[in-house]
This record gives structure tokens, C-alpha cells and sequence, in this order.
């Protein structure tokens, strides 16, 4: 039988892989998808996302949600028993879709095709790497850009790297197919320096395309046929010469309310609430009084983005869950003080 393809999507916190798996998902054409998704933190609210899809032939049990870590530090105890029950069903799926933590690094996934449990019946497509343009003009993997470059300057041998930035490079370092989304948020001149940059660091052999709201043709993200788990070696990676990867650098906590009032201006009074607060990432599900709806809000740094989904199903407790995520040292009492506030 021939190798199921998997098709690895990576990139940082908030950078758009839910929204183009989703985007993936409604464009299949019948074929038979199924989704790992993993996050950072105990509450998983991407695959809640993509589950509220509605895509015909696409049912729960094709999205799998793991939660006990970042997918790269727990591949034996959760990635491996997950892809052989995939590949156990008596009708297993025709891609195998990945979406790591935004946290992850994606070379030790790769490693774990290698396993015997996995090589001879799957094989990594590509890896895709997902990058929000409108945040690498911003200069949010490098905090300030200027005094980072002058002291690099000074100083070559000194280490200047942020998280952020490390991240940002192994993500990129390791990708097949680099995917600038939210191009509709920049003019064309701002977009072509953001582009020179990504493909600054990206593998010599990567490609680039373009996204708005995570809309591409399917044909262009899946079929890549590469077998990167071959390609191991043309994908540095800072931590196999640096030790073991971890993220004490960043946390995350939970936020649950009951219903808001209204929605107007919930976006904005959101925003306002974040932007007292070094906070990464905002995601989760928003009850509205009287919508039959969920709220999904998405928030990178303090641009928010809220769209309804799926209706609230019988006998779901309509309640609010937002996941809130930063470097460490977020002063957790405050963010929910005018997170609440907000939701007042």
C-alpha cells in the first residue's frame, strides 16, 4: 500500500494554520482529511474551531485535539499512539493534516516518521509554515528591531536572540512551503519588504505564495510528494547543538465568564483591555444574549479579529472561554480584571 501523506502546518502563535486548515477542510472535495491539532496550554480551542466548520464528511472524530504539551516534546507519549490509530481505522484517511502547537518546533516531528510504528505506512508531504506578514512589519519577532540589529553590530559573537526570533527561524528553517497570510492587512510596498525578509531566512529550496483569510487551492499545499523526513539534514535546527527545547518562556492561563451582553464593540473594548498588557495571543469562544451562535474571537498582539460560527448545540453550556497566552511573567489578575471589564 502506498504511504498516506501528512502534511506538517507550523508557525507562531496566531499566525493563521487554524484558519487555513479550516480553509483546507471546506475545499477537500470529497477527499478524506483528518486533523491533529495541538496546543499550548490545558484548553484546546482550535479544534473546537475547526469542528465548527460544518463541513460535510468531516466529523469529529477526524479532528483530534492533543493537550498534554507542545507536540514536539511529547511525540512518543501522544503523537505516535495518535497517527497509528489513524492509520489503524479500517477506513484510514487519504492526508493527514498537523497543525503543531505555535510553540513547536517541527524537526523532531519529523524525526518521529522515521519510527517503525510510522515509516512504512506514512510519510511527511511538506511542511508548511505559516507567517503573519502583518506582524513581521510590526517587528514582533524581534521587539526592537533598531537596538537589535546596532548591537549585533557591535558585537557579532553576542547572542541578541529573543524567543520569539529562535522560534521564528527553526519554524521557517525547517518549512517547504512558506505561506505569508493576512497580505490584506499591508500595502504592496510594505508586503514586498516583509517577503524579501521571510525569504532572507527561509531553506533555499522553500517556496512562497501568498494567503488572504487562508484561502489557497488545496493543490497547492497538499500533493508536494517530498518525503522531508528523508531531507533531514538540509533543516538546521538551533537545538540539536543547544540541548533540549523547552517553553519556560512562555505561559498561559484560562479565563471563563457566562454570557456577554451584546457584541458591539466587544472587539474594540477587547482590544483596549490587551493593549495595557504584553499579551501574545488571545483565542477562545464568546456566548452572546440571545445569539444562537458562538463568538469565536482571535487576537494577535492587539489586532482582534470576531466572526459567529456554528450555533451553540442542545444541552452545551453557553459560557465564555477565552485562553490567554505570553511571555512569562503576565500579571494574570490584571489581564482578567480588564478582560471581565471588557466583557462587562
Amino acid at each position: 500500500m502506498a504511504k498516506i501523506p501528512t502534511t506538517v502546518v507550523t508557525g507562531f502563535l496566531g499566525s493563521g494554520k487554524t484558519t487555513l486548515i479550516r480553509s483546507l477542510l471546506e475545499n477537500a472535495a470529497g477527499r478524506r482529511l483528518a486533523v491533529i491539532v495541538n496546543e499550548f496550554g490545558d484548553v484546546g480551542v482550535d479544534g473546537e474551531i475547526l469542528r465548527g466548520c460544518g463541513v460535510e464528511g468531516c466529523s469529529d472524530d477526524d479532528i483530534i485535539e492533543l493537550a498534554n504539551g507542545c507536540i514536539c516534546c511529547t511525540v512518543a507519549d501522544d503523537f505516535l499512539p495518535t497517527m497509528k490509530k489513524l492509520l489503524d481505522r479500517p477506513l484510514p484517511p487519504e492526508h493527514i493534516l498537523v497543525e503543531t502547537s505555535g510553540l513547536a518546533l517541527p524537526k523532531p516531528l519529523l524525526k518521529a516518521f522515521a519510527w517503525p510504528e510510522v515509516r512504512t505506512r506514512a510519510t511527511v508531504d511538506g511542511v508548511v509554515a505559516v507567517v503573519d506578514a502583518h506582524a513581521v512589519a510590526q517587528g514582533r519577532f524581534a521587539p526592537d528591531e533598531a537596538a537589535v540589529a546596532a548591537a549585533r553590530a557591535e558585537d557579532p559573537n553576542l547572542d541578541h536572540e529573543t524567543p520569539l526570533e529562535e522560534l521564528f527561524e527553526e519554524q521557517l528553517g525547517c518549512a517547504d512551503l512558506v505561506v505569508l497570510g493576512k497580505v490584506d492587512l499591508l500595502d504592496a510596498e510594505t508586503l514586498a519588504a516583509v517577503e524579501q525578509e521571510v525569504r532572507r531566512q527561509m531553506r533555499p529550496a522553500a517556496g512562497a505564495v501568498r494567503a488572504a483569510h487562508g484561502r489557497l487551492d488545496p493543490a497547492v499545499l497538499l500533493g508536494l510528494g517530498l518525503a522531508a523526513e528523508d531531507d533531514l539534514d538540509s533543516r538546521p535546527s538551533h537545538h540539536e547543538t543547544e540541548g533540549d527545547h523547552d517553553h519556560d518562556d512562555f505561559e498561559s492561563f484560562v479565563m471563563s465568564a457566562g454570557e456577554v451582553a451584546a457584541a458591539d464593540r466587544l472587539a474594540d473594548r477587547l482590544a483596549e483591555g490587551l493593549g495595557r498588557h504584553e499579551v501574545l495571543r488571545l483565542k477562545g469562544v464568546v456566548a452572546v444574549a440571545g445569539r444562537p451562535a458562538r463568538l469565536i474571537v482571535q487576537a494577535v498582539g492587539p489586532r482582534i479579529d470576531a466572526y459567529f460560527d456554528r450555533p451553540w448545540a442542545a444541552g452545551e453550556a453557553r459560557l465564555t472561554r477565552l485562553v490567554v497566552i505570553g511571555e512569562k511573567g503576565l500579571d494574570r489578575a490584571a489581564i482578567e480584571r480588564d478582560l471581565q471589564a471588557a466583557l462587562a
